[in-house]
């Protein structure tokens, strides 16, 4: 079996940024990606979310940003991405569900049912949208009513004339109340109090946001979402919502769930038709685990005290869109960081005439 200089797991932003690169400094790669089109994440969201609605998807590296009109970003952005795969000729495979990654006399090896790939290096993009995080509160499974996640969103009208109850702290639950509001009876509880920003949202600040993600990455810890430290702020479409009173209207979590609907610790209750959760998600990182990357403290270390892609334990494997850099602008950033990791690798290991097949 041949084997590659690097694979590229994920062809989201920063698995086509990293791609970009490596094909820049001539490292021989394949791009193996589980979606059966282009588009990434992009391809499964919602379709009443619309370039408008998005905070931005940045250029990939080589390009210009996608256009902020009223198309449908699951829409827009697939296009964008496949147009780029196109016009950098850029060898992604699909669809290939990669189950595991293994180190066999020191090549890696990439698992996918009855097919495999091998390669000297790793960059590993695969987000986070295949690994929504799903609390677990007493009686859920007694709930008669519906029980969504954000990956299984279908947009505001579904939800007309029904009872909403909007669980989770983060951007998603902001966004999902102000479009649910104006249509519909909704509800909010959150495990701690919201965090809302009354100041700009300036470069320094999102620089201070990202430091405190690599802060935790450095240690070895799971990262958090960039958004989680950044506080939350309403945009022009959450403004009924806000009129409205929902946001000052938040509760505390509930203590378990009934058939009818959610009981809190001092006995109150409320009824709903629908529990949306919110609660975000977890990296894809599983396929990952014979590699044995992660810390005692349950995250991955990356190197440059969490500011670079390299994993501290094996530094033949890069992680993009990973703690930091899970953000457009920073999953591109990382993309060129990656590529420039896989090549130091290549060279050092050649120059130190360690064995390589």
């Amino acid at each position: 079996m041949d084997i590659l200089d690097s694979i590229v797991i994920g062809a989201g932003q920063a698995g086509l940024s990293s791609s970009y690169h490596l094909r820049r400094l001539g490292i021989e790669h394949v791009v193996l990606d589980a979606d059966e089109a282009a588009g990434g994440a992009w391809q499964h969201r919602w379709d009443a979310l619309t370039m408008q609605d998005v905070h931005g998807v940045a250029e990939l590296p080589g390009s210009v940003p996608p256009p902020r009109t009223s198309e449908q970003a699951n829409l827009a952005v697939p296009s964008y991405f496949a147009a780029y795969e196109r016009a950098h000729d850029l060898p992604v495979i699909r669809p290939v569900h990669v189950e595991r990654v293994t180190d066999e006399d020191g090549i890696l090896v990439v698992h996918a049912g009855d097919r495999a790939w091998c390669s000297r290096t790793l960059v590993n993009a695969t987000g986070t949208w295949t690994q929504p995080f799903l609390p677990h509160y007493p009686g859920m499974e007694t709930f008669l009513g519906e029980q969504l996640h954000t990956v299984d969103y279908p947009g505001p009208e579904h939800f007309r004339g029904k009872r909403v109850l909007v669980v989770g702290g983060g951007a998603s639950a902001v966004q999902f109340l102000g479009a649910l509001a104006p249509i519909t009876d909704v509800l909010w509880a959150t495990r701690r109090p919201p965090v809302w920003r009354t100041d700009d949202f300036t470069p320094e600040a999102g620089a201070a946001a990202v430091a405190l993600v690599e802060q935790r990455v450095a240690q070895g810890l799971a990262p958090q979402s960039v958004v989680s430290v950044t506080g939350l702020m309403l945009r022009p479409q959450e403004q009924a919502a806000a009129r409205l009173g929902v946001y000052d209207a938040r509760r505390p979590m509930f203590e378990r769930v009934e058939p009818d609907g959610v009981r809190w610790a001092d006995g109150s209750f409320e009824p709903v038709d629908v529990i949306l959760w919110a609660t975000g998600f977890r990296p894809a990182i599983g396929h990952l685990a014979p590699l044995h990357l992660r810390s005692e403290r349950g995250g991955i270390q990356l190197d440059r005290n969490g500011r670079g892609t390299t994993a501290v334990k094996d530094p033949r494997i890069q992680l993009v869109g990973y703690g930091p850099s899970a953000s457009t602008i920073g999953a591109n950033r990382a993309g060129r960081t990656a590529a420039r990791g896989v090549q130091r690798y290549l060279a050092r290991a050649r120059a130190e005439q360690v064995p390589v097949p």
